[in-house]
């Protein structure tokens, strides 16, 4: 947590250019940045309360649900069609809660500081706040068509049915015209009714002005809407956690019977302790401290964990329902740094001494981006990920299942695998910017995504090069000329013909290509981007001197024309030619020995072998 000392007229002297506005206040303000990740500090009773636990003035609050026995609790109904729009639903409610302004005013911003973080602007949590006395339960939560949901929303005196409500907000609210897109385009809409078939709100767009809460409301119903039970979940507890002091039982919530479309019941919200065992070791080793487990557990209960050391030099932490932050030992580790001090923490000289330095491959790719930029292309980054017709029938290659990595559960169908060719990306570059003048030179150096079993993560990246030239003519030669000056740079003689003769102008090519060098020859693949007749398929022989697995031929990339059909679906109305080709097999030193192409390999690896 980090603050800052301002005032209103230091704010306004900073956004007006140096400007002293003499109507602006000099009382002191504090803008406290808070992580991302705590939420139960994202008001000032969570703020208040995390400092006087860590100034050790309070005690760990012991949140608890209240006790339900004898008595039935409210029930909140979930019905089937609410799969469509919004599926999940939890809610509680705080009896006997004292507001005053300022409370109020902490309740209602809480709310506002979730729905812009965790909630994700409304679009996966929704929260609803209703004065209990104005409804009558058992509540439902339905999805209804638009134009059967008819209520008077917050801050209005007419009633809306939902289509023209959602038309208002986008003619007349800035503020909710944001939310509307989020459930705008469904056939039905969410909605949270009472007995008597009240609208209580329509998440995630607005409350109904019937059951809103004001500073004499004692009794608030909370209900939160969500895609994720998780989120849902935390949303709540987290509003509840933070509020539940002011009830007539401070730190007791009244649960609400929760009963989904599978007719399964559950009461919400859980204030129940997580419990996790951390290591001693792990700990002292991650901050480079020397505690004994009795100190963890101390500065841990600073950090609202309750701790104890326990037998095997480990400690016991019960994590409570306001920490939804803590998920992992690491971060139990994160919190006894905190409590300690970072600035308590010795320094010490690395007992490694390393030097880093760059990639051997990402320094070839820098040189070769140059060199391709000194040719006339402009360099173009695109998407790692794309869709599988892009990768595959818009290149009228055949998907046969073990080449591209699948992407499980894609949010959108434009990334759907990992991409295993440059090309499409540069035709698709092509095809939103055909309307530039010609001649369009584009080229990319990056990194494709195949399929590789051998591997321990079942796949694996490969840098290549595309280019593309695009003109009235196809440009066939000013592809063929960036091949071969990428070669002249490389220092990889051409191979004349097919007979492996070696180019007189480049000798004593050292271990690697003594005898070997580049070449290309016709090929008629009919499933490909490339016109038939028109492309060749590159190759590249490695030093005739070394073993007979090594002395074979690689396929290492192709240029061409490229097919219409290709052109067609990337909507280029010009002839294009391309090139792509693997440069990982060009990545070594002075001497002609291969040199790591990734992390993953070290200096022992065979690295002769072109793969």
């Amino acid at each position: 947590m980090h603050h800052l000392q301002t005032s209103e007229k230091e704010m306004l002297r900073k956004e007006h250019g140096g400007q002293e506005n003499k109507d602006a206040s000099d009382e002191i303000l504090y803008k406290i940045d808070i992580p991302a990740n705590r939420y139960d500090m994202l008001c000032l009773e969570g703020i208040a309360r995390a400092l006087n636990i860590f100034n050790r003035t309070i005690k760990v609050p012991q949140y608890k649900v209240a006790n339900m026995t004898g008595k039935q609790p409210l029930q909140l109904t979930i019905k089937s069609e609410t799969a469509l729009v919004r599926p999940f639903a939890v809610a509680a409610v705080l009896r006997g809660i004292n507001f005053d302004s300022a409370r109020y005013s902490s309740f209602i911003d809480l709310q506002d500081k979730l729905h812009q973080n965790l909630c994700r602007q409304r679009s996966l949590v929704a929260i609803g706040t209703h004065d209990l006395a104005t409804l009558k339960a058992p509540f439902t939560y339905e999805a209804l068509p638009p134009g059967k949901i008819n209520f008077v929303p917050l801050k209005q005196k007419k009633s809306f049915n939902a289509k023209e409500l959602m038309q208002y907000y986008l003619d007349n609210d800035p503020k909710l015209r944001k939310f509307v897109p989020i459930i705008h385009d469904s056939i039905v809409y969410p909605v949270i009714l009472d007995a008597n078939r009240t609208v209580c709100s329509m998440p995630p767009i607005i409350n109904g002005a019937h059951s809103a809460i004001n500073l004499d409301t004692k009794d608030v119903f909370i209900e939160v809407t969500a895609t994720d039970l998780t989120k849902a979940q935390i949303v709540l507890n987290t509003v509840c956690t933070m509020f539940c002091e002011y009830c007539s039982t401070p730190f007791e919530v009244e649960p609400v019977e929760v009963v989904d479309a599978f007719g399964h019941r559950k009461l919400y919200p859980d204030l129940s302790s997580r419990e996790m065992v951390v290591p001693e070791d792990l700990i002292n080793k991650g901050i480079g401290v020397q505690l004994e487990t009795a100190q963890m557990a101390d500065l841990l209960s600073r950090m609202q964990l309750q701790a104890q050391a326990v037998p095997g030099s480990q400690v016991r932490v019960l994590v409570p329902v306001t920490r939804s932050d803590v998920l992992h030992a690491c971060d139990v580790m994160e919190d006894v740094a905190i409590a300690y001090g970072y600035n308590n923490v010795g320094l010490s000289v690395p007992a490694t001494v390393t030097m880093g330095k760059e990639l051997p491959l990402n320094q070839l790719v820098e040189l070769l981006r140059v060199e391709c930029a000194m040719c006339g292309f402009t360099e173009i980054l695109t998407w790692a990920l794309c869709s599988r017709s892009e990768n595959f029938e818009y290149l009228r290659r055949q998907d046969d299942g073990n080449t591209a990595v699948s992407i499980g559960n894609p949010a959108t169908a434009e990334f759907e695998v990992c991409r295993t060719s440059l090309l499409q990306g540069a035709l698709k570059t092509l095809g939103a910017n055909k309307d530039l003048a010609l001649p369009i030179k584009l080229f990319e150096l990056s990194d494709v995504v195949l399929l590789a079993p051998d591997k321990e993560v079942g796949s694996k990246n490969q840098r290549q090069l595309v280019a593309v030239h695009c003109s009235k003519d196809s440009g066939f030669e000013v592809i063929h000329g960036l091949l071969n000056r990428v070669m002249e740079i490389l220092g990889i003689p051409l191979r004349q013909g097919n007979v492996g003769q070696e180019d007189p102008n480049n000798r004593k090519l050292a271990r690697l290509y003594p005898d070997g060098g580049y070449c290309w020859r016709p090929s008629n693949d009919t499933h490909d981007a490339y016109f038939s007749g028109r492309q060749a398929d590159i190759f590249l022989q490695a030093s005739s001197s070394s073993s007979s697995s090594q002395q074979a031929e690689v396929r290492i990339g192709r240029f061409g024309v490229i097919h219409p059909e290709v052109l067609s679906k990337f909507d280029i109305p010009f002839p294009v030619s391309a090139v792509e080709l693997n440069i990982e097999p060009f990545c070594y030193d002075q001497f002609y020995q291969a040199l790591p192409t990734h992390l993953a390999m070290t200096d022992d690896m065979d690295m002769q072998t072109l793969q």
